[in-house]
């Protein structure tokens, strides 16, 4: 009964507590989608079907070709999300020491999923859960919000990497992490440790909209590659990634 009768203030509520307590929150599908559905999320099966629609990833320094991604920047600040000007990502050495140190330009995220209501719902939730968590002492007018849109292939002969640079921070202040679709995978682990690189927690997400969010200041991590469960059927791992840092 307790659990019918949770309140999505309640649901954020645990997770802030999470993120207090340990830097990261694991979040089920279930307690997601009711976080996100009082910000306006709808029309889910549209909003996962773009990502059939992304371009190669072609700054990948390992060689690999299996990575498929569209990016966007927004400015957010209390609700309120204004698209910027289409920019490259651009990450230090420091941080990703695989692909960084370069402007990167992806390919943008379409303009149809950058004002699609998932897209709108989840920078509302994410800017409400992690505003609320900044000191207000360094709480920025407005948030620099990044948006990708990832897929990782796998083939029998080729794993795929959803984090090549391997465990990593990515020189932000808070980072979300949500599942959209998995296919014909096995693997994919999200390992999370602390900054002396113990493990903490291991754990797959495996429904469309589970999640993890994690504090950038205070915890490391990564997911193991996937490979195909049949090698025969196309394999591959659909997740958003948000990144909040402050201007």
């Amino acid at each position: 009964m307790a659990a019918s009768t949770k309140t999505d203030k309640d649901r954020s509520a645990t997770v802030m507590q999470a993120l207090e307590a340990r830097g990261f929150a694991q979040v089920e599908a279930a307690d997601m989608r009711a976080m996100l559905e009082p910000a306006g999320l709808s029309d889910w099966a549209g909003f996962a079907q773009s990502w059939d629609d992304l371009g190669l990833d072609r700054f990948m320094a390992d060689g690999g070709r299996y990575r498929r991604r569209r990016f966007a920047a927004f400015a957010v600040a209390g609700g309120q999300i204004t698209r910027k000007p289409h920019q490259p990502h651009y990450q230090s050495r420091d941080y990703n020491a695989l692909n960084g140190g370069i402007a990167r330009w992806f390919e943008p995220v379409t303009e149809a999923i950058g004002q699609h209501a998932a897209t709108t719902a989840v920078l509302r939730v994410c800017d409400g859960l992690f505003t609320g968590l900044t000191p207000p002492d360094l709480r920025p007018e407005r948030w620099h919000v990044e948006m990708h849109q990832f897929r990782i292939e796998a083939r029998s002969d080729q794993e795929g990497a959803p984090t090549p640079e391997g465990l990593h921070r990515d020189g932000v202040d808070w980072v979300l992490v949500l599942l959209v679709r998995r296919q014909n995978v096995e693997r994919g682990e999200t390992n999370i440790t602390d900054l002396q690189r113990a493990l903490v927690s291991s754990f797959t997400l495996a429904e469309p909209m589970d999640a993890a969010l994690v504090d950038d200041s205070r915890v490391f991590h990564g997911v193991t590659p996937i490979r195909p469960l049949d090698p025969a059927r196309p394999s591959f791992r659909d997740v958003l990634v948000v990144t909040f840092r402050r201007e």
